[in-house]
């Protein structure tokens, strides 16, 4: 029998919906946050083909060389609203977890509110728990990228 399990998160942004989408969208923004912090996402081995039915991949490089790749499809491209991918196959997944992901993106007062809801094909709801945890990680490190650019963007404005 297939197990399923899903979740969301809710996080308030200090950034403008577009750059947090950029940051979900572009290659070389994206391996600045994604992936645990013992690895590095070096950004000439992501790709991003960002439209309905097009490919994502990021290879994550660990000590002594060790790799872990993930990818997916993305299923809706809404930007700078919203993006539906997957992760692995949900629709054939075999015996490992998959599953598809929901990111919607609404601006409000001084930044914007990301809901990240992922619901999981041959995932137990530790496996979920797990997953839950890892993205935590992954967007506190977002948050810090986000913090950055804005940093970035104030010094390079000035007269």
């Amino acid at each position: 029998m297939t197990q399923t399990a899903e979740y969301e998160i809710v996080l308030d942004l200090d950034a403008s919906r577009e750059q947090v989408y950029a940051a979900w969208t572009t290659p070389h923004r994206f391996a600045r946050w994604f992936g645990p912090r013992i690895f590095t996402t070096p950004a000439d081995r992501v790709v991003m083909d960002v439209r309905p039915g097009g490919a994502w991949q990021a290879v994550l490089v660990g000590d002594e060389g060790f790799e872990v790749t993930l990818e997916g499809v993305y299923r809706e491209v809404d930007g700078p609203g919203r993006l539906v991918f997957t992760t692995g196959d949900p629709d054939h997944p075999g015996d490992g977890p998959a599953s598809v992901v929901t990111l919607t993106l609404e601006e409000g007062e001084g930044g914007t509110t990301m809901r990240f809801h992922q619901f999981g094909v041959n995932t137990d709801q530790e496996h979920a728990h797990q997953a839950r945890a890892g993205w935590l990680e992954f967007f506190e490190r977002l948050a810090e990228h986000l913090a950055v650019q804005a940093t970035s963007s104030k010094v390079s404005s000035r007269p």
